[in-house]
C-alpha cells in the first residue's frame, strides 16, 4: 500500500517569545491507504493539533504534509479547501449540525457548497442516509434526534463526497457505551467495505485497540507505535 498521508518533521508553535508553546516537535509519520489508525494521547499531548494539521485545518510552523504524494503545505487556500472537500470526511465529538434544519439538508451541505444540483445532492443524500440506517429520518429536524442518531447523520455527511479519508475526533465521546459501540462498528464497516482510511483521535484505549495501528503522542512527539 502506498502512503496516503505523509508528514515530514512537523513543528507547530503557538505564540511568540517567552509565551511560545510548541505543541508538535518535529513529527514524521506515514498513513497508508485503507488503514485504520488511532492517534492516542492525553489532553495536551498534541494529538488534536496533529489531526488539525493532517486534515489541513491548520498549517504547520515548519515541516510538510503530503496527501497522495502532493505537498499540501504549498497549496493555495482555494486548492486546500477543494482538496479537503473532495478527499476528507469529518466526524467530531460535537455534532455541528444545524438543529433547526432537516436531517437531509444537514447531510447534503458539502454538496451544496460544491455547487452540485438539487436533484443530484438529494439523491446522494438519501443514499448515504440509507447506508447509516437513517433514511426514514430524512425529513426530521436534527433537534429531534438522539445522540446516536445525530452521530449517524454526521457520518452520512462525512460520506457524501465519497472521501478517501475520514477523520474521527473522539467520535463516541458524547455517547453511552452501547451507542458508542454501534457507531464504532459502523465506521469500521465502512473501512472494510469501502476501503476508506479512518484516522481516530482518541484517549479511549478500547477504541484504539480495534485499529490496525496505534500512534501514541506525548509532549508533541511520537512516544511509541503499535500494530
Amino acid at each position: 500500500m502506498s502512503a496516503l498521508i505523509e508528514t515530514n518533521n512537523l513543528i507547530k508553535t503557538y505564540g511568540k517569545g517567552e509565551a511560545a508553546f510548541t505543541a508538535l516537535k518535529g513529527l514524521s509519520l506515514e498513513i497508508k491507504e485503507g488503514e485504520t489508525v488511532a492517534i492516542v494521547g492525553k489532553s495536551g499531548s498534541g494529538k488534536s493539533t496533529l489531526m488539525h494539521l493532517l486534515a489541513l485545518l491548520d498549517t504547520p510552523t515548519t515541516g510538510s504534509v503530503s496527501i497522495d504524494g502532493k505537498n499540501a503545505t504549498s497549496l493555495k487556500r482555494r486548492q486546500v479547501d477543494q482538496l479537503r472537500n473532495n478527499v476528507f470526511g469529518f466526524v467530531f465529538q460535537q455534532f455541528f449540525l444545524n438543529a433547526n434544519d432537516t436531517v437531509l439538508n444537514n447531510v447534503i451541505l458539502p454538496l451544496k457548497i460544491a455547487g452540485v444540483g438539487v436533484r443530484e445532492r438529494n439523491k446522494r443524500g438519501l443514499e448515504v442516509l440509507r447506508a447509516v440506517d437513517m433514511e426514514d429520518k430524512a425529513k426530521n429536524k436534527a433537534s429531534d434526534l438522539s445522540g446516536g442518531q445525530k452521530q449517524r447523520v454526521c457520518i452520512a455527511r462525512a460520506l457524501i463526497n465519497e472521501p478517501k479519508i475520514i477523520f474521527a475526533d473522539e467520535p463516541t465521546g458524547n455517547l453511552d457505551s452501547n451507542t458508542g459501540g454501534k457507531i464504532e462498528d459502523l465506521l469500521f464497516n465502512l473501512n472494510r467495505e469501502k476501503g476508506i482510511t479512518i484516522i481516530f483521535v482518541t484517549h479511549d484505549d478500547e477504541l484504539a485497540a480495534r485499529c490496525q495501528r496505534r500512534i501514541y503522542i506525548k509532549d508533541g512527539e511520537i512516544e511509541k507505535e503499535n500494530k
